[in-house]
């Protein structure tokens, strides 16, 4: 098993939303942003950048990222403005090394390594801070 499939499941992914959407629908009803709204963002922002790199680097995920990505906003995000920030940031996380790599490079595999540590550490938090 690869490193992100042993420690950036989806599980893990399914366990922060589910404990942070609560609290998400309590804010969206009192007409404000869950207070990790950011985290969300960049999370998005990160899923985008691990749906180029992936495949660039030969890794077949399945369910794909956009997938999970789908998953996120099915799950988080009610009102259309804020499904497209999310998508919005998703879209400049895949472009971000779209417009750059065409090959696995050593420095792309850096960055994977980064972006899965990243996302690891968004949901870690998400979870610990907002969890019940």
């Amino acid at each position: 098993m690869t490193l992100l499939l042993r420690t950036f499941t989806i599980a893990a992914f399914w366990a922060a939303l589910t404990l942070a959407t609560s609290a998400a629908h309590a804010q969206a009803a009192r007409g404000s942003e869950p207070p990790y709204e950011q985290d969300l963002l960049r999370l998005s922002e990160v899923m985008g950048a691990l749906h180029f790199l992936r495949p660039l680097c030969g890794h077949d995920d399945a369910p794909s990222w956009r997938d999970r990505m789908t998953t996120l906003l099915d799950t988080e995000v009610g009102d259309e403005i804020r499904r497209r920030r999310f998508i919005a940031r998703f879209n400049r996380g895949y472009r971000g090394f779209s417009t750059v790599y065409r090959d696995c490079t050593i420095s792309a595999r850096l960055a994977l390594r980064q972006y899965i540590s990243e996302g690891e550490t968004i949901i870690s938090d998400v979870t610990s801070r907002y969890g019940r």
